[in-house]
């Protein structure tokens, strides 16, 4: 069984950057299209971006232009680096494939945007 340790998040003023990363116990991330998850206290988890195993890439409208996924196949690894944080970005980060989900969620690395 796949499993995805997500890292990197913590405290940050508003306008402030943060590189998450996503780290899987094998090679997964050619062979599925991976995306970011996000959920705010309150809310459903909501897709943040996608990349394909090609690499083609999307994103939410909300981070569009701030967020950039990338990806270590090397390393087995996946990454979101935020840029221009907002308050309304506060939330606890996962990484899975897309909908249907193929593996068990991790415990995701809570972001917190304030002064």
């Amino acid at each position: 069984q796949v499993q995805l340790v997500e890292s990197g998040g913590e405290l940050v003023q508003p306008g402030g950057s943060l590189r998450l990363s996503c780290s899987a116990s094998r090679n997964i991330f050619f062979y599925n299209t991976m995306a970011w998850y996000r959920q705010a206290p309150g809310k459903e988890r909501d897709l943040v971006a996608t990349i394909t195993g090609r690499g083609d890439i999307k994103y939410a409208d909300s981070v569009k232009g701030r967020f950039t996924v990338s990806r270590d196949s090397a390393e087995n690894t996946m990454y979101l680096q935020m840029d221009s944080l907002r308050p309304e970005d506060t939330a606890v980060y996962y990484c899975n494939t897309v909908m249907p989900i193929k593996y068990s969620w991790g415990q995701g690395t809570q972001v917190t945007v304030s002064s």
